[in-house]
């Protein structure tokens, strides 16, 4: 499983002026909606029902928001910058200013999984976050998102 499989070009955005987490939800659902052509609400929805499960800023101005979703058939991601850094209720209290979204079909098992340990590896290089907090061409933040990684050695 690669990042290519998940995020699709148009669904990197550059993003200002979101002033709560709810907001920072329904600009994931409009992407998901103008990306994938599925109903904004229907993401908004699964996020906030998976967020009242417990936060899911993972700390270092990262959030990993996901959910999973009746409606798909395929596991698919949303990646935002945000220009200012929203209040998140991370696990370090700190603000997020890179939101990975990932959404998998309800009966996606452990490709979900998968799924969200790529994401979460991928924000968990340092090297990864400084190039993407250093850039604000969608274009360039796909592409530090989505270039291959050698596999790690055992």
């Amino acid at each position: 499983m690669e990042l290519t499989n998940l995020l699709a070009p148009g669904a990197v955005r550059i993003v200002s002026h979101l002033t709560s987490k709810k907001r920072l939800f329904q600009e994931i659902g409009e992407v998901f909606s103008s990306v994938h052509g599925l109903n904004a609400s229907i993401a908004v929805d699964g996020l906030q029902e998976r967020e009242s499960l417990g936060p899911t800023g993972v700390g270092h101005g990262i959030a990993l928001p996901h959910a999973r979703l009746q409606e798909l058939e395929k596991i698919i991601g949303v990646f935002l910058r945000l220009e200012k850094p929203l209040d998140y209720d991370s696990v370090d209290r700190q603000p997020v200013d890179l939101v990975f979204a990932l959404f998998a079909p309800k009966d996606s098992g452990v490709d979900h999984l998968k799924a969200l340990a790529l994401v979460s590896r991928t924000m968990r290089d340092a090297n990864v976050v400084t190039k993407l907090r250093a850039n604000s061409d969608p274009a360039k933040l796909y592409a530090i998102l989505t270039e291959a990684r050698a596999p790690q050695a055992a």
